[in-house]
C-alpha cells in the first residue's frame, strides 16, 4: 500500500491520518466525519455496506461482502459496470446507513461489491491512467473547436483499468455529441462515456476560493444542489444586484438558502405595508425594515429624515386608518401623548441637572498657619550684607541702603576731587582722629556709605572731639 506522498504516511499506516489537511487531490474534498467512531457499537451490527469516494467529490456505496478491516482512506478496489475501480474508504458503520437514507438510496441487489485492498500494482496502474488524463484533455478541446460544438468540457476521469474514460461536460442547450465520441474512440483507443453536468456541479469539480475567503461549499461539503432564486435575497432585504448575489458558477449563491428559514420565521410578525400610513403630519413612506430588531422606518412625503418604530406601533396605526382615523404622528397618537413625552424628558433633564449640580464635596478647612514671632520673621528676612566696621547688632531690623555713587565717568567725583583723593583708607581697622577737624582719614568707606549706618566710626569721633 502507498502512502500518502504530501504527508508522509507510509504503508500500512490504515489511510492517511492527516484529517484532510496534507493538500493533496481529493484528499480534503467532501470528507464525512464519524461521529459514531468512537461509541463502542457492537461488531455483529456494523453495516456491511461502506461509502467510497472518487475524484471529485463523487461518492457511491458498496458491500463489503468480504468482511475485510477497512479503515477510513483505504484505497479499495470496486466493482464497476464494465471493469473495475479503485476509491478510498470515506465513511463505514452506521452513519452509511443514516447518508442512504437521506440521499434515498435502497439496499438491494443494484449495490455492488468491495473485491480487494489497492495492492500497490493496482495502484502503480492507475497513476499510469491518471496521468493519460490532462493530454486527453486538451486534445478533446482542440476537437471540439474543430467540429464547433456548443460545449464546455470542464474534467475527464480514467478509470483504473485504463479502459474507460468518462467525459464531464456543461452546455446551455441540446449537443449532438455522437461525432465527437467516434473521434475520441478512434484516437485514445478507449470506451467514451459523455456526461452533462450543471454549472453548480463544474464549480465544484473545478474548486476555488469564494468571497468569504473560505473553500467553496461545493467543493467540500454540499452534494445535493438545489435551486436558488431571487425571492430568497428579497426577504432578507439584500440589493438585486447580479454581481454581487452570483457565484463563480455564474449562478445566485448557494448560501443565499442558509438563513431563509430564520428570515421566514422572523417575518411573522412583520406587517405588510401595501400603500403609505395616514398621520396628520403626512403621509408615511416605508423605507426601511429590521427583520430581526423588528423595527421599520418611514419618512413623511419622502423627506430625509427617517422615524424608526417598532412593529406593533405600525399595526396600531394601520387599525386606525381603516377605521377612518389619523393619528397625530407615527409616535403618538394626540397632542396630549406629546406634551406628556416632552414633561417626562424634561423630568429627567431636571433630574440629571440637579444630580450633577449639588457638589456633594465637603471643602477642607484649611488650618490656620501659627504667626510667627518677631524674631523668627526677623530672621528669615533676606540677610544684608554688613560693611567693614559696622557692627550687625545696631544694623539689625534697619534698612540699610547704598547711596548712589559719585564716580563718574571722567574720573571725578561730585566734589571735584580726584580718585585717589576720594578713595578710603582701608589699611586702617579701627578709625584714628586727624589732627585737622577731628575727621577720620577713612571716615568714608564704601560700606560705610549707608543711610544712618555710621556705627562705631561716629561714635568714635564723638569721643576725640570730647
Amino acid at each position: 500500500m502507498a502512502g500518502c506522498s504530501s504527508c508522509s504516511t507510509t504503508a500500512g499506516g490504515g489511510g492517511c491520518q492527516n484529517n484532510g489537511s496534507c493538500g493533496t487531490s481529493d484528499c480534503n474534498k467532501m470528507n464525512s466525519f464519524d461521529w459514531l467512531s468512537h461509541m463502542g457499537i457492537p461488531t455483529v451490527d456494523n453495516f456491511d455496506i461502506v461509502e467510497v469516494k472518487f475524484k471529485g467529490g463523487r461518492k457511491d456505496y458498496f458491500r463489503n461482502v468480504n468482511h475485510l478491516q477497512l479503515t477510513t482512506g483505504d484505497p479499495v478496489v470496486v466493482d464497476v459496470p464494465s471493469g473495475h475501480h479503485i476509491g478510498y474508504v470515506s465513511l463505514q458503520g452506521e452513519l452509511v446507513r443514516l447518508q442512504m437514507q437521506k440521499r434515498k438510496i435502497k439496499n438491494d441487489d443494484n449495490i455492488t461489491k468491495i473485491y480487494r485492498v489497492a495492492s500497490p500494482k493496482d495502484l502503480e496502474k492507475w497513476e499510469e491512467a491518471k496521468n493519460r488524463e490532462v493530454p486527453t484533455l486538451y486534445r478533446t478541446k482542440q476537437i471540439i473547436d474543430e467540429i464547433k460544438l456548443e460545449m464546455k468540457l470542464s474534467d475527464i476521469e480514467y478509470q483504473a483499468d485504463n479502459s474507460k474514460a468518462t467525459f464531464y461536460y456543461s452546455a446551455d442547450e441540446r449537443v449532438d455529441f455522437r461525432e465527437l465520441i467516434k473521434i475520441l474512440a478512434s484516437e485514445f483507443k478507449i470506451r467514451v462515456e459523455m456526461r452533462q453536468i450543471s454549472l453548480r456541479q463544474e464549480a465544484g469539480r473545478l474548486g476555488g476560493v469564494g468571497v468569504c475567503g473560505r473553500e467553496l461549499c461545493c467543493s467540500t461539503w454540499i452534494h445535493d444542489f438545489k435551486s436558488v432564486s431571487t425571492s430568497a435575497a428579497r426577504y432578507q432585504n439584500l440589493s438585486l444586484n447580479p454581481t454581487k448575489l452570483s457565484g463563480q458558477c455564474g449562478r445566485l449563491k448557494c448560501c443565499l438558502n442558509y438563513e431563509l428559514d430564520t428570515y421566514m420565521t422572523a417575518l411573522e410578525d412583520i406587517p405588510n405595508i401595501e400603500k403609505p400610513l395616514l398621520t396628520e403630519a403626512g403621509s408615511a413612506k416605508l423605507q426601511k425594515t429590521d427583520i430581526f430588531r423588528k423595527l421599520m422606518w418611514f419618512s413623511y412625503n419622502n423627506e430625509n429624515n427617517w422615524h424608526s418604530i417598532d412593529c406593533e406601533r405600525v399595526k396600531e396605526i394601520i387599525e386606525m386608518n381603516k377605521e377612518g382615523k389619523k393619528p397625530f404622528s407615527l409616535e403618538f397618537n394626540d397632542v396630549a401623548d406629546l406634551e406628556e413625552d416632552k414633561v417626562n424628558s424634561n423630568i429627567d433633564l431636571e433630574m440629571l441637572d440637579k444630580k450633577f449640580s449639588k457638589n456633594n464635596k465637603k471643602k477642607k478647612r484649611r488650618k490656620p498657619r501659627p504667626k510667627q514671632s518677631t524674631a523668627k520673621a526677623a530672621e528669615g528676612q533676606r540677610e544684608k550684607p554688613i560693611g567693614r566696621g559696622q557692627d550687625p547688632k545696631e544694623n539689625k531690623g534697619k534698612p540699610s541702603r547704598r547711596k548712589p555713587s559719585n564716580r563718574r565717568r571722567g574720573g571725578e567725583n561730585r566734589q571735584g576731587q580726584s580718585p585717589q583723593q576720594a578713595k578710603p583708607n582701608t589699611d586702617q581697622k579701627t578709625p584714628q582722629s586727624s589732627s585737622q577737624g577731628g575727621k577720620p582719614k577713612g571716615g568714608k568707606g564704601r560700606n560705610n556709605r549707608r543711610k544712618g549706618g555710621r556705627g562705631p566710626h561716629k561714635k568714635g569721633n564723638q569721643q576725640n572731639e570730647q
